[in-house]
């Protein structure tokens, strides 16, 4: 949809201009949209929507579609916010909130700044001591985590991986030893290469599942050990995918002393751990420099 803003100004803080945002008004308000179902919509999504003088969406077409789906109209400016214009765009809509403006956030799916635009706008409503709420709803991230039969009691979120393969590569390796469930996001024609890099790195019996087109008629969850989800990907994934990994089995104590540094970190090397990794989460497990243990695993 076209967006005929003008260029964005540059902020002036709250005290340098001399205004102060409303109480009442001058909020944003970050709400979750369905990733999937409509009617998963929360029940605030709508009455924001309705009362928002500015409504900032990823993508307006999208909106545009919610919006009619939802049977009501937004009365208040819409504007696009996504990857390529959040930069520029974020002092227009401070100014707005400056002003006194309730600016409603949404994204294409899930909570606004999850992997999604969001947090600068956060991040600089936060400095110039502007409210910000939330619609809290759906989240592709605890749904894939709730479902997956994976341990939840603690967990992290990875986001996407990096698309070329040695950062990739890197990436696990410094994850391989850690011991929370691990949530990713993927593009489904990447979902085989991550898999088999995850296979790499974290081993090929290690447990995962991956969560496709979560709430929609599609869904699909299949769970296993990571080298048979590279087996079952190659056939190719479609849709929204989510992956969850179970995290590595806590790591012993490790001795200080030169015989338990070297043996500790052989044993993570032929876990499939790169040596640069092991040597920096042996050295973090013992309580002793890095050069400490990287000096005694390279000794002739």
């Amino acid at each position: 949809m076209p967006d005929h803003e003008n260029a964005p100004r540059a902020p002036q803080s709250a005290a340098s201009s001399g205004r102060r945002p409303d109480p009442e008004h001058g909020r944003l308000v970050l709400a979750a949209t369905p990733i999937g179902r409509v009617d998963d919509a929360p029940p605030r999504l709508a009455a924001e929507l309705v009362r928002a003088d500015v409504v900032a969406a990823e993508d307006t077409r999208r909106l545009t579609r919610l919006l009619r789906e939802l049977e009501i109209e937004a009365p208040g400016r819409l504007v696009s916010y996504f990857e390529g214009n959040e930069a520029a765009r974020t002092p227009v809509l401070l100014e707005a909130l400056l002003a006194g403006e309730r600016v409603v956030l949404v994204t294409d799916a899930g909570m606004p700044s999850v992997s999604d635009p969001g947090y600068r706008l956060v991040a600089a409503a936060v400095e110039h001591d502007v409210p910000v709420t939330a619609v809290p709803g759906p989240s592709a991230v605890l749904t894939a985590l709730a479902v997956s039969g994976l341990p939840v009691d603690r967990f992290c979120f990875e986001g996407f991986l990096p698309r070329k393969a040695g950062e990739r590569g890197r990436r696990l390796g410094v994850l391989a030893a850690e011991e929370r469930t691990m949530v990713f996001f993927e593009a489904p024609h990447r979902t085989e290469a991550a898999l088999a890099a995850m296979a790499e790195a974290f081993g090929g019996d290690r447990r995962a599942a991956v969560c496709r087109e979560l709430t929609k008629t599609h869904e699909e969850v299949v769970r296993g050990p990571l080298a048979d989800l590279v087996a079952w990907a190659a056939d190719g994934v479609r849709g929204e995918v989510t992956l969850v990994v179970t995290g590595a089995e806590p790591v012993a104590a490790v001795g200080d002393d030169p015989d338990s540094l070297r043996a500790a970190v052989a044993e993570a090397e032929a876990a499939g751990t790169p040596r640069k990794d092991a040597i920096r989460e042996v050295a973090r497990l013992a309580g002793v420099p890095k050069r400490v243990v990287y000096d005694l695993v390279h000794q002739s």
